[in-house]
C-alpha cells in the first residue's frame, strides 16, 4: 500500500468518525472543501445496486442528460453517410465519416470520447468492436449510439449526456460535473442521475436496490451519500 499524503490525510479527517451517510446537500458542500489541486477536479458517483450482475435481466445501463452538464465538451465521433453526414455535422459533431475512420482507428486513433452511428453504418462498425468495446466506446442501440436521430444524440453528448452501465461488482459509476461547479448544480446533477438509476430498477430484482451512494472527486476521498 502507498504512503498516504498529508493532503489526503487532512481531507480524510475532515469527514464523519463514523463514515455516516450524509443528505446530498451537505455531502456536496464538504466534497467542494476538498478542492484544494491546481485543476478543476471531475465529481464521480459510485452506486451500489441489490443486483445480480450475472443475470442479463438485471443489468443496469442507460444514459441521462444532466441538467448542469459535465463541466467539459465531449468528442463526438459519428459514423454516417450522406444526408445523416450533414445532419451530424450541423449538430456539432467534431469527425463525421465511415470506412476511413474505421481504418483510422484500427490503426490506434482515439481521439474522441462517445460514438455514434446509424443503422445502416454498423457494418462498419461492427469489425471495431474489440477495440472500441473495451473502452466503453462501441455504439449500441440499447445506449442510444445507434441511431437515425443524429442531430438529438449529437446534441445531448455536447449537452452533458452521461452513458453508464453496472460493473462486476453491481456497481454504477458515472461522471457528474466538476468541483469547480456552484454546490446546487452539483447537487442537482448528482440528484438527475440518481433519479435516473432509480427509475432504471430491474423487475427481477428484490429488496434494496439502492445499497450505497458516495461521491467523489478525482483526487478527494469517498463521502458517502443518504440513499433514498
Amino acid at each position: 500500500m502507498g504512503k498516504v499524503s498529508k493532503r489526503m490525510k487532512a481531507m480524510e479527517a475532515m469527514l464523519p468518525a463514523t463514515k455516516t451517510p450524509m443528505p446530498l446537500a451537505d455531502a456536496v458542500e464538504l466534497l467542494k472543501k476538498f478542492n484544494t489541486t491546481k485543476f478543476d477536479q471531475s465529481v464521480e458517483i459510485s452506486m451500489r445496486l441489490g443486483v445480480d450482475p450475472k443475470q442479463n435481466d438485471q443489468i443496469v445501463r442507460g444514459s441521462v442528460v444532466l441538467p448542469n452538464g459535465l463541466g467539459k465538451t465531449l468528442r463526438v465521433l459519428v459514423f454516417a453517410k450522406n444526408a445523416k453526414a450533414d445532419e451530424a455535422t450541423a449538430a456539432g459533431a467534431d469527425f463525421v465519416g465511415g470506412p476511413e475512420l474505421a481504418e483510422k482507428i484500427k490503426e490506434g486513433w482515439f481521439e474522441f470520447d462517445v460514438c455514434i452511428a446509424t443503422p445502416d453504418m454498423m457494418g462498419v462498425v461492427g469489425s471495431l468492436g474489440r477495440v472500441l468495446g473495451p473502452r466503453g466506446l462501441m455504439p449500441s442501440p440499447k445506449a442510444g449510439t445507434v441511431t437515425m436521430d443524429v442531430e438529438k444524440t449529437v446534441k445531448e453528448y455536447k449537452a452533458g449526456k452521461v452513458e453508464f452501465r453496472n460493473d462486476k461488482g453491481g456497481i454504477v459509476h458515472g461522471v457528474v460535473g466538476k468541483l469547480s461547479f456552484d454546490a446546487d448544480k452539483l447537487a442537482e446533477n448528482i440528484q438527475a442521475f440518481i433519479n435516473y438509476v432509480v427509475s432504471l430498477k430491474p423487475a427481477a430484482v428484490k429488496g434494496v436496490y439502492v445499497k450505497s451512494i458516495a461521491i467523489s472527486a478525482t483526487m478527494s476521498p469517498a463521502v458517502r451519500v443518504v440513499t433514498q
